[in-house]
């Protein structure tokens, strides 16, 4: 008996009957009490939904080292007729993973897009105006958002908006970032991140509350496939062409680098792949 037609079976077998179990409505996953000094990590979401699917080391820093998660609702998406509903479905979400909310505006941010940076400067220096705001408030220690060919162009112009942002922050500002990827490979991650099943389990959970957009495409079914892949990838563009893998099921690939003196920097050099053994804040030493 080939047990790699076994393998394959089953994971079809799971995908098909995946789309006919429920979606949201589940009890909130276990989250740490957090302390009103915990360093903060702000994630800039271009759409709900994409606060889970990059989440994974966020999740960890929340639950692992009690930092205060916010993600930031850049956008509710490009359909008004949907905007309000997506924002119940992102607080549900949100509720559900731990992770803390607030949005850009009544609906979000419009146009957040490469295009509108470089034809209507009035309106995107507004938003910057914005995103500089949230950054004063919160002060936050990390922060995510997409690397600036992740193909959406909501994801890049999140990208452009956030760094531009940067730039009008004060001299003495400084912050980790952690860009992310999804719609687009980034050609030069520098961190994989490890999760437990436990952990992916519930960011997928916690996903399926965005019940209007999984409907239309069941992408939470997916995940655990691209995460798969990652590992696969992480292992040379993160560790080095022709080094071994690291012996993770799950994982997320990240570029890790420090806003200071005006400037992104890298930390280290090379790639670190991240273990679920490991204290996440190793990385912001």
């Amino acid at each position: 008996m080939n047990p790699y037609h076994d393998f394959v079976e089953t994971y079809a077998r799971l995908a098909r009957e995946g789309k006919s179990w429920p979606l949201g409505g589940f009890p909130d996953c276990p989250k740490p009490e957090i302390a009103k000094d915990a360093p903060v990590a702000l994630i800039f979401s271009p759409h709900p939904d994409d606060e889970v699917i990059i989440g994974g080391l966020a999740l960890r820093l929340l639950r692992q080292a009690g930092w205060n998660v916010i993600n930031i609702a850049v956008t509710q998406g490009s359909n008004k007729e949907r905007q309000a509903e997506r924002w119940q479905e992102l607080k549900q979400c949100c509720d559900c993973i731990g992770f803390g909310l607030e949005a850009t505006g009544p609906c979000g941010l419009e146009r957040v897009t490469l295009k509108t940076r470089q034809t209507d400067n009035v309106y995107w220096t507004s938003m910057v105006h914005v995103i500089v705001g949230i950054l004063k408030k919160h002060q936050p220690k990390v922060i995510f958002f997409p690397h600036e060919l992740d193909w959406n162009s909501a994801h890049i112009g999140t990208h452009f908006l956030v760094t531009d942002t940067l730039k009008h922050m004060p001299e003495d500002f400084t912050c980790h970032s952690v860009e992310t990827e999804f719609w687009g490979q980034m050609p030069t991650p520098n961190l994989t991140v490890e999760l437990g099943p436990i952990e992916l389990g519930d960011l997928i959970t916690a996903l399926t509350f965005h019940v209007g957009e999984v409907k239309r495409n069941p992408y939470h079914l997916s995940l655990p496939a691209w995460m798969v892949d990652n590992v696969r990838r992480g292992g040379e563009l993160v560790g080095g062409q022709g080094g071994a893998a690291p012996d993770f099921a799950f994982a997320t690939l990240y570029r890790l680098r420090q806003w200071k003196e005006g400037a992104l920097h890298h930390t280290y050099e090379g790639g670190r792949s991240l273990s679920m053994a490991e204290d996440p804040t190793t990385l912001f030493c």
